[in-house]
């Protein structure tokens, strides 16, 4: 039950907090984004919601935490990325105003993403775990 409540909670991050915050003037209605930029954001918001939504299926109704955790890990882990790299890219965390999410000095979206990562990969290695043991019982029956 609690690694679906990390999925869960992941989910609730990047298909639904992440949309709500960018669903106004400071992105997708930005007037500075050209029309090509804002289709790339909503597609992204519409691909990463359609994830969550996949992968709420796949952990609470076919029990199957493994596929859901990696799926949502790419999602965050990708923005970690994202944000690791963005000086080589010209990107930046900061609103035009020069302001910026941010909880204890750090980047709002590092903090939950990277709170969620560390979850996720906690439950990939749980499931491999418990996919080993499985592993070696069913070898015993042998």
């Amino acid at each position: 039950m609690t690694q679906k409540i990390i999925i869960t909670f992941s989910v609730l991050l990047y298909a639904v907090v992440v949309p709500y915050m960018e669903l106004n003037v400071t992105h997708v209605f930005n007037p500075d984004w050209t029309p090509h930029v804002r289709i790339h954001e909503v597609w992204q918001l519409i691909t990463n919601s359609s994830f969550g939504i996949l992968c709420l299926w796949l952990s609470w109704k076919q029990r199957e935490v493994f596929l859901s955790s990696m799926i949502s890990l790419v999602i965050t882990g990708g923005f970690l990325v994202a944000f690791s790299l963005q000086s080589t890219y010209g990107g930046s965390m900061k609103y035009l105003n020069g302001s910026e999410n941010t909880v204890f000095g750090l980047n709002l979206g590092v903090v939950g993403f990277g709170l969620a990562a560390a979850l996720l990969i906690t439950n990939i290695l749980l499931a491999l775990r418990k996919n080993r043991a499985s592993s070696a019982i069913n070898q015993d029956d042998v």
